[in-house]
């Protein structure tokens, strides 16, 4: 006994990663799942959210214990589990300020974060820090000077993503876009045969931003991603070569597709900035297999009272049991209309259907009575889907959400468009025939397991995406 502790005081200490997300739930969940995974291969990972994000990721972790009957063990509330820390650090921006401006809140961050990121990577003797793309000026400190520290950079959208941005000069040039994103020729834009056609109304810019001044910046970042991918030390991307290895090969640097990084059913330790509501588990288990419509719409997605309506009155109109994901603030027009609408909907709809504010997605897809997900096709719950084999009706919002509906739909066959009618509006009617067409496409259903079975192989020991997850562990040793 006494010479196993000695071999225990005797082990060398764990290297530890630094790992920055852009707070939004969509950035933080893969790289959550990415930091599980490194602390499985022996590292310890100290995870940067702001103080906003954290207060609202612990009292979620709260809530969730609390439901289950427990409670967290963690007295200082820095680690979530073994091997992860989190720390979190000011966002620059009043309690009142607007989060749901991702442009705005990303300058924020440039501006608060930097001294204090510095203190931390001396004070921990960081020498590697793993930053969300959308996080890409930490490079403008120059770490590897004057603090020796190595930078990868990590991809929360698709590898299509970064190879359109880079399409930015071109664009413009021919007249297509013009330097603060207004399209001035609509054309359907498409790089290579196994990558989906874009129209120029639907590029990854689309919505993100009115301002004229933040639409500049957001395309002069995109000007500079084969600079920023040079001056990084690694590239890795939540995806897989299965899918998209026409764009990585389009690239300006060799990328490691390590996805798609979805965290098991067994697998604890992911979180959340809403408690998820574990009755819809209970609830799913009593209907019947391939029955029920999932609906979520991720983290920033907002609806009208007009297209709430619509929407709720499609999901009756289909006559099947749904499962509806509405966050507190996913109505405009103030949370008061939408609760006081909610509680008179589920009154209406009684058990045929379940409303809750946010759902634990990653069981709700596994599980057997899912038949599809009525989706807003962000990148992480379609890598979601697709690891649980589930079709799509897609309903983009902003973003990225566009290219990854014509992955979907176009690419992979696995899913079928909403269509808004001339005003803009999603009609009931179009709810219930797209959920009908569908359901009843076999072809559909059959394409979507066969890129479940692909995308599981992939990430499998000695698939191409667990290969290059190894090539990226062994090159974060190099300390």
């Amino acid at each position: 006994m006494a010479a196993a502790a000695a071999a225990t005081a005797a082990a060398p200490p764990r290297p530890r990663v630094m790992v920055l997300p852009f707070p939004a739930q969509g950035h933080v969940t893969p790289l959550m799942e990415l930091s599980h995974r490194l602390v499985d291969h022996g590292f310890e990972v100290d995870f940067v959210n702001t103080d906003y994000s954290q207060a609202r990721i612990l009292a979620a972790l709260d809530l969730d214990a609390a439901a289950a009957g427990g409670g967290r063990e963690d007295g200082e509330k820095t680690v979530l589990a073994g091997g992860i820390h989190f720390i979190s650090l000011p966002d620059g921006m009043g309690p009142d300020g607007d989060r749901t401006d991702i442009i705005h809140l990303g300058a924020c961050l440039q501006a608060a974060m930097p001294g204090r990121l510095e203190e931390l990577i001396r004070a921990n003797k960081t020498r590697w820090v793993v930053a969300d793309t959308s996080m890409s000026w930490v490079l403008d400190l120059d770490l590897a000077t004057t603090l020796g520290v190595r930078v990868a950079f990590f991809l929360t959208y698709s590898a299509a993503v970064d190879a359109m941005r880079m399409q930015v000069p071109k664009l413009i040039q021919d007249g297509i876009i013009d330097e603060i994103a207004n399209v001035k020729r609509n054309q359907t834009i498409q790089l290579s045969p196994r990558m989906p056609a874009l129209n120029a109304t639907e590029f990854p810019w689309t919505g993100v931003t009115k301002s004229p001044e933040l639409r500049r910046a957001l395309l002069q970042s995109a000007k500079d991603v084969p600079a920023s991918y040079k001056l990084a030390d690694a590239i890795v991307c939540n995806t897989f070569h299965e899918i998209e290895s026409e764009a990585l090969a389009l690239l300006p640097k060799e990328t490691l597709a390590i996805g798609p990084l979805v965290a098991s059913t067994l697998t604890p330790g992911d979180i959340h900035f809403w408690s998820q509501d574990m009755n819809s588990i209970a609830w799913l288990d009593a209907q019947v297999p391939s029955s029920v419509v999932y609906v979520a719409f991720g983290s920033f997605t907002v609806f009208d009272a007009a297209r709430l309506q619509e929407l709720a009155d499609g999901l009756v109109l289909t006559g099947r049991p749904f499962l509806w994901v509405v966050r507190p603030n996913s109505a405009s027009g103030g949370g008061g209309v939408e609760e006081g609408w909610l509680d008179e909907f589920r009154r209406r709809v009684g058990g045929k259907g379940l409303v809750v504010g946010w759902a634990p997605q990653r069981r709700v897809l596994s599980h057997p009575s899912v038949a599809c997900f009525l989706s807003h096709c962000g990148w992480n719950s379609t890598m979601e889907g697709v690891c649980h084999g589930v079709p799509f009706l897609c309903w983009p919002y902003f973003a990225d959400q566009f290219l990854n509906q014509n992955y979907i739909c176009d690419v992979w066959g696995m899913g079928v468009k909403i269509q808004a009618d001339g005003q803009g509006v999603v009609t009931r009617e179009e709810i219930r025939s797209k959920v009908d067409r569908l359901l009843g496409d076999e072809g559909i259903k059959a394409r979507a397991r066969s890129l479940k079975s692909r995308a599981c192989a992939s990430v499998a020991d000695g698939g191409p995406s667990h290969q290059d997850l190894l090539k990226f562990v062994n090159l974060l040793r190099e300390q």
